[in-house]
């Protein structure tokens, strides 16, 4: 058997491999990348489903505790230690109010600086308003049992301060509660971290803040149903449409 280009078995091989080769180099150095890159700060693991907006982005996840295998491990509060503007997006899913109140400016600070212009933090954190509302009209007690939870029953006490029993059982205090917030006052926080425009939907126990760094993509105004006009300079807007 011979090879019609070289004259040779040999040379045919050869040239196959430089082939293939040169072209896989090509395909993973100079073939630059153009999916969107998000940073999931606190998210514990991988295991745990992002929402169905992230399918498309590459998730990096960043956690102080290394047991869940995180890409990055660090504080939360020294975000500023990474790269400036290497991520399109941001999700923070109850993890803020692990923080305590005069760390929390760090914490956003951190977020601003990790994003690419024209990206956004997705921010998700209990709605301590809300949760008032329905102790008081409820008549309940702190101690009382609010909803049913995958983790087990959850009393206003737990949405206040950290699941308790996570708390005891794990022996790690950072699963504590620190701050808490309402829809103001997370819009007001992101907005002196140099976000803006805002768009926050509260419900369910739960306030949903999308925090833009500059002109939003409009890309990103489609992906969570945010209408053009409503993503003015410096807007902080209450959203009624889910997020």
């Amino acid at each position: 058997m011979s090879c019609p280009l070289s004259g040779s078995l040999r040379s045919c091989y050869h040239e196959l491999f430089l082939t293939l080769y040169l072209g896989a180099f090509h395909y993973f150095i100079w073939v630059p990348s153009t999916m969107k890159r998000l940073l999931n700060v606190g998210g514990g693991s991988k295991s745990i489903q992002l929402p169905p907006e992230y399918a498309g982005f590459e998730h990096v996840l960043l956690d102080i505790d290394p047991v869940g295998k995180p890409d990055i491990v660090l504080d939360g509060r020294k975000l500023t230690e990474l790269p400036a503007g290497q991520f399109d997006a941001i999700y923070c899913s109850h993890n803020l109010e692990h923080y305590f109140r005069h760390d929390v400016p760090k914490v956003l600070g951190g977020f601003f600086h990790v994003l690419k212009p024209g990206g956004f933090a997705q921010i998700r954190v209990p709605d301590l308003v809300e949760l008032m509302r329905k102790v008081l009209q409820g008549n309940m007690d702190l101690e009382d049992t609010l909803y049913i939870s995958p983790a087990g029953p959850v009393a206003p006490m737990d949405v206040i301060y950290g699941l308790g029993r996570q708390i005891e059982t794990s022996g790690v205090d950072f699963f504590a509660h620190k701050t808490g917030f309402s829809a103001q006052s997370l819009t007001r926080a992101v907005e002196k971290a140099g976000f803006g425009p805002n768009f926050a939907k509260v419900g369910d126990l739960e306030i949903n803040l999308i925090a833009f760094k500059g002109k939003p993509d409009p890309e990103y105004l489609r992906l969570f149903g945010i209408p053009a006009q409503e993503s003015g300079p410096g807007s902080a807007v209450t959203l009624t449409a889910p997020l």
